[in-house]
């Protein structure tokens, strides 16, 4: 899985990017088929926002959060982006 992380206006940490892709490894036990991952962290003032798409079997997923940290609004999209990976692999099942 392929993640690109990037940072608007301002330069994530360190801990921050690796906080990212350990909550985006939770992912990998719904879905094999992940190939990219992008999170974009921004803020307005108070808000700190994250915006995470993934690529799954063709199929691009989004998913955002804002909160007043980085990190729960990752958490947060994750448990969206989590979501919709079941609800993806429910429909495929189906229809096989």
């Amino acid at each position: 899985m392929r993640t690109q992380i990037t940072a608007v206006h301002f330069n994530a940490t360190d801990s921050l990017k690796e906080f990212a892709e350990t909550e985006l490894q939770r992912l990998k036990k719904f879905a094999d088929g992940i190939l990219n991952c992008e999170v974009e962290f921004s803020f307005n003032k108070q808000e700190k926002k994250a915006n995470i798409h993934i690529s799954v079997d063709g199929t691009v997923l989004n998913a955002s959060a804002v909160t007043e940290d980085f990190r729960k609004s990752t958490v947060l999209a994750v448990d969206k982006l989590e979501a919709q990976v079941k609800k993806l692999k429910t429909k495929q099942h189906a229809r096989h």
